[in-house]
């Protein structure tokens, strides 16, 4: 994957691109007056990483840009604030200040939301495995912004990791993060949207294993919370007890941690 810009970038947007292509180990290359399919042709990558000003965004050939941006989490972001319940926080039990692990960042919704909810005493880390779903996350969370200040701040404050949840889960001490998330790609899409069909071209469409789950309840201290279809098999297979809500094609399990 190589990491340009637009076209008459300012300063400021290539010095952004060139320290996204030194923490992410990708290229960085100057665009000039180069067309993105021209880039492509002339240094043999399928994957360009544009940093624009006001966003960022993911190119690969034959696939719908991706664009880092929050959709529904931003929606969500702005009800937790005022105070309304969200489902997925209620099913983690999560309170202000409390740990997160999300193995599973994708876009990054899902870690917003809990670095909405915890608060400037929350630590949130977000794992993506694929590396140009990592890179548009490193650079979206660092400098997208909203209306709201506070979420901005809760952007700023997830950590993003590149790495595979078991490898990562394996290297920590035991009762070490409060909540574990994962929301792995659904075995059957429940939709076909804009934003979660290109998406599906970069993520690991990998099963969630046993293994993994045993070492995220050996982790956590709290709650160890799946999202899938609703009445999924995949929460008896994995062990979680299920969260029917009325009216939602998905559900939440859980595993309570018993110390």
């Amino acid at each position: 994957m190589i990491i340009t810009t637009g076209n008459r970038p300012i300063p400021e947007i290539v010095l952004r691109a060139q320290r996204l292509a030194e923490r992410t180990g990708c290229r960085y290359v100057p665009r000039g007056n180069d067309s993105l399919p021209k880039l492509v042709k002339a240094h043999g990558d399928g994957e360009v990483l544009v940093v624009l000003q006001e966003a960022v965004r993911l190119i690969r050939p034959g696939v719908a840009p991706m664009e880092f941006h929050p959709s529904m989490g931003f929606v969500r972001a702005k009800r937790v604030l005022k105070g309304e319940v969200d489902p997925m926080l209620t099913a983690a039990g999560m309170n202000p200040g409390d740990s997160v692990l999300d193995c599973t960042a994708g876009l990054g919704t899902d870690a917003l939301l809990f670095a909405v909810q915890g608060g400037e005493l929350s630590q949130v880390t977000a794992l993506e495995s694929s590396l140009p779903l990592y890179a548009l996350l490193l650079e979206g969370m660092s400098h997208y912004t909203t209306g709201q200040a506070k979420v901005n701040a809760a952007f700023r404050r997830i950590k993003v990791v590149h790495s595979d949840h078991l490898t990562y889960l394996r290297a920590q001490p035991d009762r070490s993060v409060d909540i574990i998330y994962f929301d792995p790609m659904f075995r059957v899409p429940l939709t076909d949207s804009a934003a979660i069909s290109p998406l599906r071209q970069y993520a690991n469409g990998e099963a969630l294993s046993p293994e993994s789950v045993a070492e995220a309840v050996r982790v956590a201290r709290k709650t160890v919370l799946l999202k899938e279809k609703a009445l999924s098999g995949e929460f008896a297979r994995l062990g979680f007890t299920e969260l029917l809500r009325s009216n939602s094609k998905t559900s939440y399990g859980v595993i309570p941690i018993d110390n």
